[in-house]
């Protein structure tokens, strides 16, 4: 049984003969979207763990993209009868397009078993343990035999408009050079599944020698990395034109470490 953003009011905190629960099924697995508290935030959805895995895209309760002007999301996006309801519900509704986008990526929506959401993204939890992640949605069932403990609490990100899977990498650059300078270093990624936009992996002061580490959701599975690109650029002018290249770049993928 898969669970979207099973519903928080008349539900949360009741017997489990009333609401979804891990005994109703072999295999529950839960997309948790809007998971909120109902007052004051409007949150539809339930938040505790209620299968034997709970997913918690982008932290269960707000969704990329679900903040936009609602005239823009009416008008533009799905023409005005879609468009309403989504801005209406469209945390709640994240659910079951995420799900839709699962079917066409069975390698995407990996999520990292981890105790909060702000640890996920300080990174660590990162990369998926020796047995691996489960996906988000239709293949999640594909971990069935793998589950240990009671409750399994998933994180991960997905981007604002379809298609939603990323795919989690952890940037480590060691810089070289004269002098230190202010600015920032941006990394694109180049595989044999295709290639990543510039990601920002630090700002600010620069100084050779130092490792600066960061932990992107970039919206391709790049495969087997053939090229790293690096760029450097300090905003202003600067008469003494100084020089920063990258001495190691190392990429590590979540999914297969």
């Amino acid at each position: 049984l898969s669970g979207l953003d099973p519903a928080q009011p008349y539900f949360q905190g009741t017997p489990t003969e009333v609401r979804l629960d891990k005994s109703d099924a072999d295999f529950v697995d839960i997309i948790h979207t809007d998971s909120a508290p109902t007052i004051p935030n409007l949150g539809f959805g339930i938040s505790p763990a209620i299968g034997h895995i709970d997913f918690y895209p982008n932290g269960g309760e707000q969704m990329p993209g679900c903040g936009k002007n609602p005239v823009s999301q009416i008008v533009d996006l799905d023409g005005i009868w879609e468009g309403t309801r989504d801005f209406v519900a469209c945390n709640h509704l994240r659910s079951y397009k995420y799900y839709s986008d699962s079917i066409i990526y069975p390698d995407g929506f990996l999520g990292y078993p981890c105790a909060s959401y702000d640890l996920f993204q300080s990174g660590k939890c990162f990369p998926c343990p020796e047995e691996g992640c489960p996906n988000m949605g239709h293949y999640a069932d594909k971990f069935k035999d793998k589950i240990k403990k009671g409750f399994l609490k998933l994180y991960l990100n997905t981007g604002e408009a379809r298609d939603f899977p990323l795919w989690r990498y952890k940037v480590t650059v060691t810089l070289s050079g004269k002098s230190k300078v202010k600015g920032y270093v941006n990394v694109a990624l180049y595989g044999s599944g295709g290639n990543t936009r510039q990601y920002q992996i630090t700002k600010g002061t620069l100084k050779p020698d130092n490792t600066y580490t960061a932990y992107i959701d970039a919206e391709v599975n790049v495969g087997k990395v053939t090229k790293v690109k690096f760029l450097w650029n300090n905003n202003w002018i600067n008469p003494t034109f100084p020089k920063l290249g990258a001495a190691t770049i190392t990429v590590e993928a979540g999914q297969n470490r």
